[in-house]
């Protein structure tokens, strides 16, 4: 499955739309987490523990929205975008969308 934030793909020719394709997964922050972040905010420095949460919400998000698309018969989905919002107290979204369309095989 191809998966692209651009809106064409060079050398592709999109042959069908299928629509738009979403994918999204609400995560909680784990209590130690909390801890060390709260830490971090004293002395400093990358907030591990945040930044792997983050990269499992994109990959579950992505993962999803390639299922979706699958299920329309898709081979691409053009035009990803992400956004995130909070839901709750400790509590976020990561939202990822995009068109999905059957584009040439050449």
């Amino acid at each position: 499955m191809l998966i692209s934030n651009m809106e064409v793909v060079p050398g592709k020719k999109v042959v069908k739309h299928l629509g738009l394709v979403q994918g999204s997964t609400v995560r909680a922050k784990h209590a130690g987490r909390d801890i060390m972040a709260g830490l971090k905010n004293i002395f400093g420095g990358e907030l591990k523990g945040y930044t792997e949460l983050l990269s499992e919400s994109r990959d579950e998000a992505l993962s999803r929205l390639q299922q979706q698309a699958e299920l329309l018969g898709a081979n691409a989905i053009l035009n990803v975008r992400f956004s995130t919002s909070s839901i709750a107290a400790g509590a976020s979204e990561i939202f990822v969308y995009g068109s999905a369309v059957v584009v040439e095989e050449r």
